[in-house]
């Protein structure tokens, strides 16, 4: 396993392409996680309240359309 120094070093050294390559593989694989957090989140109901505020305020008339 690296550390993130040398994750850090190695990711400089990448050429303009493979940075390009990089980033974009970083940015699904960063989108996958959160996507997996979220719903891990809601399965264990830790956004219930949010939401319960959410609808709670929509039915008081404090919501406005964008």
């Amino acid at each position: 396993m690296k550390t993130l120094q040398e994750i850090e070093q190695a990711v400089t050294e990448l050429s303009p392409e493979e940075l390009a390559a990089f980033r974009a593989w970083f940015a699904e694989f960063d989108a996958e996680n959160c996507d997996r957090q979220l719903e891990e989140d809601v399965a264990a109901g830790r956004l219930d309240a949010l939401r319960d505020r959410a609808l709670q305020q929509y039915r008081d008339g404090e919501c406005r359309d964008l």
